[in-house]
């Protein structure tokens, strides 16, 4: 079973490689730092707070594990 510290710390992680890209992504596709870094911001936030309850969920579904 995995602690919640332990689901929050890889979804912050993730967030943060995911945060970078989509700055990225997002200048690519506007030609704008400000409204590139603004999507990304958004983006992260939805993204870090259901990461976070998916983990959850699967964490408490038995089905598949071998303990």
């Amino acid at each position: 079973m995995e602690t919640r510290r332990r689901s929050l710390v890889k979804a912050v992680i993730w967030n943060i490689i995911g945060l970078c890209t989509m700055s990225l992504v997002g200048f690519l596709a506007t030609g704008s730092a400000a409204v590139g870094g603004k999507l990304a911001v958004v983006n992260t936030g939805i993204g870090l707070t259901m990461y976070v309850l998916y983990e959850r969920v699967w964490s408490a579904i038995r089905w598949g594990r071998h303990v």
